[in-house]
């Protein structure tokens, strides 16, 4: 099989497949498509909304890169999840999801599907004891796991949680948006469907909105792509070209994502005015030993406590290279203060409770020159 890199420039995008021998997926932009005869007015392409020949490039090299068969993308992450919810769950199912994540999603969880009688239980997933008795208890239809989780970047054993939940028949969701699939292939760990937020990493320009699903379940993808369509929240060609051009790319950028992460961390990490360090590269970090088993890197998002709100206010607004903004994943270095940003929405006492303080800062540490992400961020440690 074709490695990481050939497979995200090549997948989906072969000369062959276009009359004019492109060697670019061109960008279709039809919503319609005309038929010479009625016996043919439901063969190939008949709306876009169904289906798109740029959306399925896109589709094709998503699944290539998770080493999947199939994919489906939505108009953004949130939009994906919320298409796999209505196809999976009804009245009365549980999910058992990580107690850390991101603050959206746990807002469409808490918000959203309990009107719709679908109750959530959040669980340490960290720990195996904690997550067997939550799975025993309520049988849930879903096991929902962000690995790396965010912002905390907890780190799941996903052989053990796909066991765990398979042994009362569950299907194991993983959230792969921070390790992406160069980094952490969930459904060779047992995972039953992968998420992606294609607006942060396989995009990488911060310039488009984008979410997929990714099984090898035929008959999952079955109910997933005819949700896809009947919810209709699918990815527009414009912005499936932009993905696809920034998925050529992802191999390359990753690996200069971990390395600027790594030096953030340890610098983070040596700082007196830094409480703790959050880095699954670090050999302290609790989850090291597992990301290390099941991960081929690290990733680029480091969360640091710096112990008070003060202190973290005072660092975001300092920092030159790394804009205060929400969002990850971009070729540019962001920096955000969870509590009052990404995980607003999170009761405060919650927030407390699973230690996202207002001192608690995450870094996208992005492609910047290594040395002047260091300096930023030395100069600005300093006037603390």
């Amino acid at each position: 099989m074709a490695g990481d890199r050939t497979r995200a420039i090549h997948v989906g995008e072969e000369p062959h497949r276009h009359p004019h021998g492109d060697v670019v997926a061109p960008l279709h932009m039809a919503t319609t498509f005309a038929k010479e005869s009625l016996g043919e007015v439901e063969q190939g392409y008949v709306y876009a909304r169904t289906r798109n020949p740029t959306r399925d490039a896109l589709e094709e090299k998503l699944a290539a890169l998770e080493g999947a068969r199939f994919a489906t993308a939505y108009s953004s992450g949130m939009a994906a999840i919320a298409t796999l919810l209505l196809a999976l769950l009804k009245k009365g199912d549980t999910i058992v999801a990580g107690d850390d994540l991101y603050g959206g999603t746990r807002r469409l969880f808490t918000h959203v599907m309990a009107k719709f009688g679908v109750r959530v239980v959040y669980v340490d997933t960290t720990s195996a004891h904690v997550l067997a008795e939550a799975l025993e208890e309520h049988r849930p239809r879903i096991l929902w796991v962000e690995t790396p989780s965010n912002p905390l970047l907890k780190i799941t054993d996903l052989r053990e949680a796909s066991r765990l939940a398979h042994e009362v028949g569950a299907l194991l969701v993983v959230d792969n948006t921070f390790a992406t699939p160069v980094f952490q292939k969930p459904l060779e760990l047992g995972a039953d469907i992968v998420v992606h937020s294609l607006t942060k990493y396989i995009a990488g320009h911060s310039d488009v909105l984008g979410g997929a699903l990714i099984t090898n379940d035929p008959k999952l993808h079955d109910m997933l792509a005819f949700h896809q369509n009947a919810v209709g929240a699918v990815l527009g060609a414009p912005d499936a070209w932009l993905v696809l051009r920034g998925a050529k790319t992802l191999p390359l950028r990753m690996r200069v994502h971990e390395e600027n992460a790594r030096a953030v961390a340890e610098l983070l990490q040596d700082s007196a005015k830094v409480k703790r360090v959050y880095y699954p590269g670090l050999p302290d970090h609790p989850g090291h030993v597992v990301a290390r088993r099941q991960m081929r890197g690290y990733g680029g998002m480091v969360s640091a406590d710096l112990g008070e709100a003060g202190r973290a206010a005072r660092l975001v607004e300092c920092l030159r290279l790394f804009h205060l903004a929400e969002s990850l994943g971009g070729v540019e270095s962001l920096v955000e203060i969870p509590a009052l940003m990404t995980h607003a929405s999170v009761p405060p006492e919650e927030r407390r409770r699973l230690g996202i303080g207002e001192g608690l800062v995450r870094f996208s540490v992005g492609l910047e020159d290594t040395d002047d992400l260091v300096e930023d961020l030395t100069r600005c440690l300093e006037q603390l």
